[in-house]
């Protein structure tokens, strides 16, 4: 179910990125690797480069630029907009691990 809802996130990012122009500008010559760590044990990983996601793995890759840690019910939750990124950050049920610009690219995924 996790890799099926990252899938979906994946492809709505790309979808929102190719009809908001002013999306694709910002994140234009951006190149970042994103890991998602869940508590079970699970993770996967996921390439930002060119305003698009891509490439969407069932493992750790070997260097991730932005590390998100959660449990795969927060992940659910924060996907399906049931939860914001700042109240399971506040409440420890989320941490990202990264530079405070590539923190803040975690908002454009979840929208």
């Amino acid at each position: 179910m996790i890799e099926q809802t990252l899938q979906e996130l994946v492809d709505r990012f790309n979808r929102r990125a190719a009809q908001e122009p002013a999306l694709s500008q910002e994140l234009q010559g951006i190149r970042r690797t994103v890991a998602l760590k869940l508590a079970d044990g699970r993770a996967f990983g996921v390439e930002l480069a060119d305003g698009r996601l891509g490439g969407l793995t069932t493992s750790l890759p070997a260097k991730a630029d932005v590390t998100i840690r959660t449990d795969a019910e927060t992940f659910l939750a924060l996907v399906r907009r049931e939860m914001g990124p700042m109240k399971a950050l506040v409440t420890g049920k989320l941490a990202l691990d990264g530079s405070l610009d590539d923190k803040l690219l975690f908002r454009k995924f979840l929208r």
